[in-house]
C-alpha cells in the first residue's frame, strides 16, 4: 500500500528527493543538520528526538536521534556524536557520527564554526517484508535475499552566530550512503541519494520584557528537486513557554509548542498536518524533543537566544 502510493506521486522513471531524515524543531536540533553547530551551546548538550511522520500510513518513516555535544578549549573546539535510527517502508538505516567544529570569535558576541561529521550507517532493505510481493517478472523483486552493508557517511557545514542571530550552510551527508542502486534493483524505477544543502537562519526579537518573537527558515536544496522552504514564527512567553507555527512549501502546516521546565532542561512537541494529496491516507505526523543541559546556568550562551 504504502509503496503503491509512493509510486502513484512520482510518476517518473527516475526520483530525486530528500532521503536525509526530516525534523520539525530542527532549530532545536541543528548538529543533526549542520556539524559545525557542536559545542555552540557552550555546556554539554544531550538532545532527544522522536518523530513519527504520516501517522497511519503502514511504512511511514520513522526517525530516533540521540547526540550529545559541548565545547572544549575554552570554547574553541566544538565535539559531538550522534546515533540514530531511520526507518521508510521496507528500508532501515542504523548509523553514528562523530562531529569537530573549530570556533573563531570574529566580533564581540559574533562566532564563527566550521564543522566536520564523520560515521557509518548501516543501511538494510529487507524486500520479503514487502507486501503482495507476486513478481515474477519485476526485476526489483526478483532477489529472495535481504540487502545490509555497512557505509562511510561524511558531512560538512558552516555557523555563524550571536546571542539573538544565527546562519548557516551544511551538507550532512556528502556521500551516497543509502539508496544506492543494487543488482536486484535493476527495473525502470531507480532512486538515488543525492547530494543535499541545508541553508539556516533565524532571529529573536525582544518585543518587551516578557515576549520575544523568533522568525527562522530552512531552505532544503537536493539537486534534481525543486527548493523547499520551511518558514516559521515562535513566540516566547517569559523565557519559559514557547509556542509556533511553521509551513513547509508543497508539504504541510505545522504546530509547535515548548516549554524550559528549568535552565537545563527543555521538552518540546510538534505536529505536522500535510495539505498536500498525502492528507488523504494520514492523520499527520508527530515529533517529540527533549534537550537536557549540564552546566547550562554557567553558560555563556544564555537560554533567551531559544536556538
Amino acid at each position: 500500500m504504502f509503496l503503491c502510493i509512493i509510486f502513484h506521486f512520482i510518476g517518473i522513471e527516475k526520483t530525486f528527493a530528500q532521503t536525509e531524515p526530516m525534523y520539525s524543531q530542527y532549530m532545536y536540533n541543528m548538529l543533526g543538520v549542520n556539524p559545525a553547530y557542536a559545542g555552540s551551546r557552550e555546556a554539554l548538550s544531550f538532545n532527544f528526538f522522536q518523530r513519527n511522520q504520516w501517522v497511519g500510513l503502514k511504512g511511514a518513516p520513522k526517525t530516533t536521534s540521540l547526540s550529545i555535544d559541548q565545547s572544549i578549549k575554552d570554547g574553541k573546539l566544538g565535539i559531538g556524536v550522534q546515533v540514530y535510527n531511520d526507518q521508510l517502508g521496507a528500508e532501515k538505516a542504523n548509523g553514528i557520527n562523530a562531529f569537530l567544529a573549530s570556533r573563531i570569535k570574529v566580533s564581540d558576541n559574533g562566532i564563527l564554526s566550521a564543522g566536520l561529521s564523520v560515521g557509518l550507517m548501516n543501511y538494510q532493505i529487507d524486500l520479503l517484508s514487502i507486501e503482495n510481493r507476486q513478481t515474477t517478472t519485476d526485476p526489483s523483486f526478483i532477489s529472495t535475499e535481504n540487502t545490509s552493508q555497512w557505509n562511510p557517511s561524511v558531512g560538512f557545514g558552516i555557523y555563524y552566530n550571536t546571542d539573538q542571530f544565527y546562519v548557516g550552510i551544511s551538507s550532512p551527508s556528502v556521500l551516497k550512503s543509502r539508496l544506492a542502486k543494487y543488482d536486484n534493483f535493476n527495473s525502470g524505477i531507480q532512486r538515488t541519494d543525492d547530494f543535499h544543502l541545508f541553508a539556516t537562519m533565524g532571529y529573536v526579537i525582544q518585543i518587551n520584557e516578557e515576549i520575544n518573537l523568533k522568525p527562522s527558515t530552512m531552505i532544503k536544496m537536493v539537486s534534481g528537486a525543486p527548493l523547499e522552504f520551511d518558514l516559521n514564527t515562535n513566540v516566547w512567553l517569559r523565557n519559559i513557554l514557547g509556542v509556533g507555527v511553521s509551513y513547509r512549501t508543497g508539504d504541510a502546516i505545522l504546530g509547535m509548542a515548548e516549554i524550559q521546565t528549568s535552565p537545563s532542561l527543555r521538552i518540546g512537541y510538534a505536529y505536522d498536518m500535510p495539505f498536500s494529496p498525502l492528507k488523504y491516507y494520514t492523520s499527520g505526523s508527530h515529533e517529540i524533543m527533549i534537550r537536557y543541559e549540564i552546566g547550562a546556568n554557567k553558560s555563556k550562551i544564555k537560554s533567551t537566544r531559544y536556538f
